[in-house]
């Protein structure tokens, strides 16, 4: 079996590439809509006009509200040591509970590494939230669920 570090290195590089691309998705929809105002500038004037451009100025800073959102998750998961070892849960623990693999570091969809689905929970999750400071044999419950700590790696 590939080591733990070695798991957690590859969760951590498929999360940051995760963001990576969603911030490249949104910046190029961001320049989409420039370009689109500066063509519909050249031939447009009038109400119907201003409030086509008003409605892509409103959507821009939608888009980049999400990209400073995805930096700031970028941010974070940098901050991850993985090296880091303790048997109490902080932010890069993997955590077996219940025969679940849950990865604490951003909210980001499930991943599969080495045969092992493994789902990343934010620290601001409610069971994120409820697992950081545990350890080995402690338990808590979200939505009637209760959750037993098998690991912490």
């Amino acid at each position: 079996m590939v080591s733990f570090f070695i798991m957690k290195e590859e969760l951590l590089q498929l999360h940051l590439q995760m963001l990576q691309d969603k911030i490249d998705a949104f910046q190029d929809r961001v320049e989409a809509l420039s370009e689109d105002a500066k063509n519909d500038a050249k031939s447009s004037a009038g109400d119907k006009h201003e409030t086509a451009l008003s409605m892509m100025h409103i959507e821009q800073e939608k888009l980049s509200a999400k990209i400073n959102e995805y930096v700031t998750q970028q941010q974070e998961l940098l901050r991850i040591d993985i090296s880091r070892k303790s048997e109490i849960i902080a932010l890069g623990s993997l955590i077996q509970a219940n025969d679940l693999w849950f990865f604490l570091s951003s909210a980001l969809p499930k991943v599969n590494v080495n045969n092992l689905a493994i789902y990343s929970l934010s620290k601001f999750s409610p069971l994120g939230s409820l697992l950081l400071g545990k350890t080995i044999g402690d338990e808590v419950v979200v939505n009637n669920v209760k959750y037993k700590i098998q690991q912490v790696l």
